[in-house]
C-alpha cells in the first residue's frame, strides 16, 4: 500500500466523508464548502486512488497558525500517516511565516490524543501559562448535547 501526500486537492465532498467515516459531528456541505474557502492549506494522504487521511492549516498566515482537522481513517492509524500529515503541516508553516520572526501554532486535539501530539512537540496550553477555552456556536443535534455553551445562529 503506496500512501501520497497531495497539497490542496481537499474538497467539500471529502471533508464531508471522512468526517462521517470517523463518527465524527455531522458537517453539512455547505459548511464544508464554505469552510474549505478558508484553508490556508491543506494535505491530504492518499492510498489506492481513496483519501484516507487529512489535515488543514487555518490562520492569519503570520502570526497564528491553527492545525485542524487531523483525522485518519481507523484501519489506517499506528502507520505513521498522522505524524506525517501534522509534519508537512509544520513544514509549510516554516516554509511561510515571516522570516526572522516567530509564530504560535495552535490546535485542539481529541480526548486522549495528547500524548500524539506531545510527541510532536505540542505541550499542554496550560503548562504555558494559559488554557484553551471554546464557544460551541451551533444549534445542530451535536451541540444541543454538548455541555458547551451554545450560541444559536440566526
Amino acid at each position: 500500500m503506496a500512501i501520497v501526500y497531495q497539497e490542496n486537492i481537499l474538497t467539500a465532498d471529502d471533508f464531508v466523508l471522512l468526517n462521517q467515516k470517523m463518527g465524527l459531528t455531522d458537517i453539512s456541505i455547505e459548511q464544508a464548502k464554505k469552510s474549505m474557502g478558508h484553508n490556508l492549506y491543506s494535505i491530504v494522504a492518499v492510498s489506492d486512488d481513496k483519501i484516507i487521511g487529512m489535515g488543514r492549516l487555518l490562520g492569519d498566515g503570520a502570526l497564528f497558525w491553527y492545525i485542524n482537522d487531523i483525522l485518519v481513517l481507523t484501519e489506517h492509524q499506528g502507520k505513521g500517516i498522522g505524524k506525517n500529515i501534522v509534519n508537512k503541516l509544520i513544514q509549510y508553516i516554516k516554509e511561510n511565516s515571516v522570516p526572522n520572526t516567530s509564530a504560535s501554532v495552535f490546535l485542539f486535539c481529541a480526548k486522549d490524543k495528547e500524548a500524539f501530539y506531545e510527541k510532536l512537540g505540542f505541550m499542554d496550553s496550560c503548562k504555558s501559562g494559559g488554557i484553551g477555552m471554546f464557544l460551541d456556536v451551533n444549534d445542530c443535534e451535536y451541540a444541543k448535547k454538548s455541555p458547551a455553551k451554545k450560541v444559536a445562529l440566526k
